[in-house]
Parts: structure tokens; sequence; C-alpha cells
């Protein structure tokens, strides 16, 4: 089964930047789709952006205009570029993988923590 490992988060000051990873470790060719969640503490996990096979992409309202979402299939790599950061940004961010991101099924990594100081 692929195995979905994100990298790339940090502490950074509000306004500033990240770019997260999310390298499988088999072709993610197959996946209808892939997204990024995240979770801060006490607050259910969220959809912040998602990306389908053809490449259509969406995003949270309160990603719009600052986070961009990519994939790289010959790395099999997906990122999420964050800009303009804020405090409110601050949470585990997941990778997610499958038919119908997700659903019970699909595939999650570890997270990677993201941290925006005022």
């Amino acid at each position: 089964q692929v195995q979905l490992v994100e990298s790339g988060g940090g502490l950074v000051q509000a306004g500033g930047s990240l770019r997260l990873s999310c390298s499988a470790s088999g072709s993610i060719r197959g996946f209808n789709a892939m997204a990024w969640y995240r979770q801060a503490p006490g607050k259910q996990r969220e959809l912040v952006a998602m990306i389908t096979r053809l490449g259509t992409t969406s995003y949270k309202d309160s990603g719009k205009g600052r986070f961009f979402i990519s994939r790289d299939i010959t790395k099999n790599t997906m990122y999420l570029q964050m800009n303009r950061l804020k405090p409110e940004d601050t949470a585990v961010y997941y990778c997610n993988a499958g038919n119908i991101v997700g659903a019970p099924g699909s595939l999650w990594g570890q997270g990677t923590q993201v941290t925006v100081s005022s």
C-alpha cells in the first residue's frame, strides 16, 4: 500500500511562507484526488485544498489567494505553498489521497506541524 509522508512544516512569523510536501512511496497517478487537511488544537480536521486527477483545484475560503496546491507526478509528490500566513493557520497539516478525499479507506500521512507566530 502506498504511504504518504509530509514534510516542510515549522515555525514561521505571520506574513511568512512555507511549502509543504507530501511524498508518496508509490505512484500517485491512480489517486482520483489528493488533498491537504489541517487540524488545530481542540478543533475538527478541515479540508484546506484539493487537487483532482485532472488537475482541478479547490480551496477553503480562508486559504483562497494565499494557498496553492500542486503536484508533480514524476516525483510522486504533492505540495502546498502557503503565503501570507496567519496565526490562525497554526495546525497539524495532513495529506490525504484516494478516490474520495477524506473518505474511509483513503490514505493519510502522519502530519506536519505548522506554527505561525504573531
